[in-house]
C-alpha cells in the first residue's frame, strides 16, 4: 500500500525542518559510543570496582572481564500507584533471564512517579507536568555511571513513560526496551463511575457512595482501565515499537506478564554493541516513528496530554514537531477504536477485541503508517501486527498474527470501516492564540458554542460559582493562568463532571483555558494548552467578563468577539500566582517554571541537542577519528 500523500508531507516538512537539531543529535549520539567492547570499558580500576563491588561472584566475574553486556533496569516502582506496584518483582525476573542469556542485568536506579489520579484538584498537580523533567533527569542520574550496555525502562503512567523515553534518548546510543505492566482487570465499568461523579457533582450522591463507586473502578494491580494518558503511552510505545509486540495489555501477575518481561530482558541483550543486533533507542526514534506515534494516537482517540509529550520527546531526539502536524494528520487518520471517555469499553476489552496488533495492521494496510522503521526486533513495524502467547509448557512466548476481524465492532473497526474519517483532535486559532480541542467524544451540536466569557483564575473559583448555582446559562469558561510558566499547568479535570451536567441540562458550555484537561477529557467542548499562556504574554489575559467567546472545531476557530480598537487598548490582566508557587514542594519548582518553553513545544525546560566538536570525547566514547553520521539512513548503511 502507497503511503498516504498528507503522511509523507508532513513527514518530509518534519525532517526538512529538524535537519539541524537531528543531525547535532545523532553526532552527539555517535560521539557516545563506544564500538564493539562494554561500555564500562572506559572506566577506571577503582571506577569498576565500585561498580559490581556488591554483585554476586558469578555476576561480578562477568563484569569485571569486560565482555559480556550489561543491561540496567531503571524502574519507577513504587507501592502506592497500582499501575506500578507490579514492578517491584520485575528486578529478579530480569535478572535471572539475563544470567541465561550469559548477560549482567543491575539496577541502575529509580525515578519518582506520581500519580495524577491522587493529585487531581490538589496543590500536588502543579508538580505533575514538571515530574516528566525529574524523570528525565533521574533516569540520566541512573544512566551516568556507564555501566551499561542496554536498558530497561519499567514505567506506565502519565508523565513517567514520557520522562524515561526523554531520559533514555540523551543517552540514544544505549539499546533500550521498555516494559509496561499492564492493566488491572475491569472493574465498575467507566460510564457507571462517571454517572456517581456527575450525582455527586448535583448533591445527588453521598460522599460514601462516591468512594466506594471509585473503589470498585479502581480496585487491584494494574493501570485505570480507560483510555487516558497511562494506557495512551502503552499505546505509544507499542507503535514506536519499544516494547515487544501486544505486551501493553497484558495483566499484571500472570505467567504470561511474567514471560513477556523475560523476553524482553533478553532481547535487551542481544541488541548491544556486543551482539550482531546492535539497536541503539536513539535510531528507533526518528522523524518517521514521531509521525507513527501521532497517527496511532489519533487513530484511537488518545490523551490530549500528548500533544505536550510527543514534542518534548521528539525534541530530545533532535525532532521537531508542532500542532500544525497533528491537525492535518488528523484531518486523514480515520478512528479506529472506541475506548472510554471515547466509547464504553475499556482496554480490556480493546485487547480481548484485537487491540495494538489489529489497530498497527489496519493503519499499515491503508498507507497511514510508514512501515521501514527500526524497533526492538530490528526492521520493519509489520514484526508488531502481533500478540503474545505463552510457549509450549506454559514458558516462554510465542507471537501470533493478530485477528484478521474485529472482536468487537463497537470497540475496533477497520480502515475501510472506521468510527469516523477523521482523528478527532483538531488546532484552534485565532486572536485567542492556538489550542488543541478532543471532539471524538463530542458530539456534533456540541463542537460549536458562542457564548459570553466568564473569566476564572483558578479551578477554585469556577466551583464556588458552580456550587452557588451562577452558571446555570450559557457561557464559556476562560480559566486563566493555568500555564506551565504560572503554575506548572495542572490538570483540570475536577472541572469535567460540573461542566458535564451543564451541557446534559441543556446550556451551551465550553471551556477555554491555558491549563490542561486529563487524559480522559471527553463530551465537553475545551480548547485547551491555550499558547502562548498569560504569563508569556498571551491574549487570554485580555478577555473580560461578557466578552463574546466564538470555540468551533469544525473551523478552527478560537476567537474573542471583540472590537479591534477595543481588544488592543486592554492591558493584560495580573494574577497573584504566590499561593501556587509555595506549599507541597512547589518552591523547590521554580527553576522549571522560570524555564520552560510553550506548549506547543512541549512544555520542555531542557535545550535542543547543538553541535559539538566532534574531535572531543564524550561519555568515554571513542568518536575520535570516527565520521559522524548525517541520518539514519547512513547508521542503517554501515550496519547492513
Amino acid at each position: 500500500m502507497a503511503l498516504h500523500p498528507v503522511l509523507e508531507q508532513v513527514t518530509a516538512r518534519i525532517i526538512k525542518r529538524s535537519r539541524p537539531s537531528r543531525g547535532a543529535y545523532l553526532a552527539h549520539l555517535e560521539a557516545a559510543r563506544i564500538k564493539g567492547r562494554p561500555q564500562r570499558g572506559s572506566l577506571s580500576c577503582t571506577n569498576l570496582a565500585h561498580g559490581f563491588a556488591a554483585f554476586p561472584q558469578h555476576d561480578k566475574l562477568l563484569l569485571k572481564e569486560v565482555k559480556k553486556p550489561s543491561v540496567a533496569i531503571v524502574s519507577a516502582y513504587n507501592d502506592m500507584l497500582s499501575a506500578h506496584q507490579p514492578f517491584e518483582h520485575f528486578p529478579k525476573v530480569i535478572k535471572d533471564a539475563v544470567r541465561d542469556v550469559g548477560a549482567v542485568a543491575q539496577f541502575a536506579g529509580g525515578v519518582p512517579a506520581m500519580c495524577d489520579g491522587v493529585t487531581q484538584g490538589q496543590p500536588g498537580m502543579e508538580l505533575s507536568l514538571f515530574s516528566r523533567d525529574t524523570i528525565a533527569m533521574s533516569t540520566a542520574v541512573a544512566m551516568s555511571h556507564n555501566m551499561f550496555d542496554a536498558a530497561l525502562y519499567l514505567g506506565i503512567c502519565d508523565k513517567i513513560v514520557p520522562g524515561l523515553l526523554i531520559g533514555a534518548l540523551h543517552f540514544g546510543h544505549i539499546p533500550a526496551v521498555f516494559v509496561p505492566g499492564g492493566p488491572m482487570t475491569s472493574g465498575l465499568s467507566n460510564k457507571e463511575k462517571a454517572a456517581i461523579r456527575q450525582r455527586y457533582a448535583q448533591g445527588k450522591a453521598t460522599r460514601e457512595e462516591l468512594l466506594e463507586g471509585e473503589a470498585q473502578s479502581y480496585h487491584g494491580a494494574g493501570t485505570c482501565t480507560f483510555y487516558g494518558t497511562a494506557n495512551s503511552n502503552q499505546m505509544l510505545m507499542e507503535v514506536m515499537g519499544l516494547h515487544l509486540p501486544g505486551a501493553a495489555f497484558i495483566t499484571p501477575y500472570t505467567e504470561l506478564r511474567d514471560q513477556l518481561t523475560v523476553a524482553a530482558a533478553q532481547r535487551a541483550a542481544q541488541i548491544t554493541e556486543l551482539g550482531n543486533e546492535y539497536i541503539p533507542v536513539g535510531h528507533i526514534v526518528d522523524e518517521k516513528s514521531i509521525v507513527n506515534a501521532i497517527v496511532a494516537l489519533l487513530a484511537t482517540g488518545g490523551s490530549t496530554n500528548h500533544t505536550l509529550h510527543l514534542p518534548a520527546i521528539a525534541r530530545a531526539a533532535g525532532i521537531l514537531i508542532d500542532w500544525d502536524d497533528f491537525n492535518d494528520l488528523s484531518g486523514v487518520v480515520p478512528l479506529l477504536a472506541r475506548i472510554y471517555p471515547n466509547g464504553d469499553a475499556d482496554v480490556n476489552h480493546f485487547h480481548a477485541a484485537g487491540g495494538t496488533g489489529f489497530i498497527i495492521r489496519e493503519l499499515l494496510d491503508a498507507g497511514l503508517l510508514h512501515e521501514d522503521v527500526t524497533t526492538v526486533l530490528g526492521k520493519g513495524l509489520r514484526n508488531h501486527c502481533k500478540e503474545p502467547f505463552l510457549g509450549e509448557g506454559g514458558k516462554g512466548v510465542v507471537f501470533k498474527d493478530s485477528p484478521a476481524v474485529t472482536g468487537d465492532d463497537k470497540v475496533v473497526r477497520t480502515a475501510a470501516e472506521p468510527f469516523s474519517k477523521d482523528g478527532g483532535m483538531v488546532l484552534v486559532q485565532g486572536n485567542l492564540g492556538r489550542a488543541i480541542m478532543k471532539v471524538s467524544a463530542v458530539k456534533p451540536e456540541h463542537r460549536t458554542v458562542e457564548a459570553p466569557a466568564i473569566v476564572f483564575n483558578s479551578q477554585e473559583d469556577f466551583m464556588a460559582d458552580y456550587k452557588a448555582g451562577k452558571l446555570d446559562r450559557d457561557f464559556v469558561a476562560v480559566l486563566r493562568f493555568q500555564g506551565p510558566r504560572a503554575n506548572g499547568m495542572p490538570e483540570l479535570h475536577a472541572l469535567t463532571p460540573a461542566l458535564a451536567n451543564l451541557q446534559d441540562a441543556g446550556r451551551k458550555v465550553a471551556l477555554v483555558t491555558d491549563g490542561r484537561m486529563s487524559g480522559a477529557s471527553g463530551k465537553v467542548p475545551a480548547a485547551i494548552h491555550v499558547s502562548p499562556e498569560v504569563l508569556a504574554g498571551g491574549p487570554l489575559g485580555l478577555v473580560r467578563d461578557g466578552d463574546i467567546i466564538r470555540v468551533d472545531a469544525g473551523s478552527g476557530t478560537l476567537e474573542a468577539l471583540v472590537e479591534s480598537s477595543v481588544w488592543h487598548a486592554r492591558a493584560l490582566a495580573q494574577a497573584d500566582l504566590t499561593p501556587s508557587h509555595v506549599g507541597m514542594g512547589r518552591e523547590l519548582f521554580a527553576m522549571f517554571r522560570n524555564s520552560v518553553s510553550a506548549a506547543e513545544e512541549g512544555a520542555a525546560t531542557f535545550p535542543l541537542p547543538s553541535p559539538i566538536d566532534t574531535t572531543v570525547e564524550l561519555h568515554g566514547g571513542d568518536n575520535v577519528g570516527n565520521t559522524v553520521p548525517g541520518s539514519d539512513e547512513d547508521f542503517l548503511a554501515k550496519k547492513a
